[in-house]
């Protein structure tokens, strides 16, 4: 099971340092990006899932950097849901620059939470049929 999204994100000169480069910090904004244009594409915003009574957050961030991304490049994201369980969430992340060049490779890892609670919570059964998936337990 896998979902794919993709986008395009120009770097903006916020972003970098004093040499043109994107920050390091720049690329987990960029990943939520990804998350959030996938499930709306799919349907569902975390505005929607948050007055549902749900929160989605990061329990883990892996980001491993191959090349620099620089002021103005155009880039390419791909976002994968890669893993649904019964609380939990995985989503993989590839940027590569509009020529093709691999930027970086990432993975989040996150928990459904009850957001009255902020206890760990089951999928809502709407977001697992609107995403048109099946969770392992």
């Amino acid at each position: 099971m896998s979902i794919t999204h993709v986008i395009q994100v120009r770097v903006r000169y916020a972003e970098t340092d004093a040499q043109g480069v994107a920050h390091h910090s720049s690329y987990a904004v960029w990943f939520e990006s990804g998350r959030v244009e996938l499930l709306r594409a799919r349907g569902v915003s975390y505005r929607d899932f948050e007055a549902a009574g749900y929160m989605i957050v990061v329990t883990d961030l892996r980001i491993r950097y191959r090349s620099a991304a620089r002021f103005d490049d155009l880039l390419i994201l791909h976002t994968t849901l890669t893993d649904v369980r019964s609380r939990t969430l995985a989503f993989e992340y590839e940027i590569r620059r509009e020529d093709g060049l691999a930027l970086v490779a990432g993975r989040t890892d996150h928990v459904v939470l009850d957001l009255a609670s902020r206890q760990p919570a089951r999928l809502p059964a709407e977001l697992i049929e609107v995403l048109g998936l099946t969770t392992d337990q």
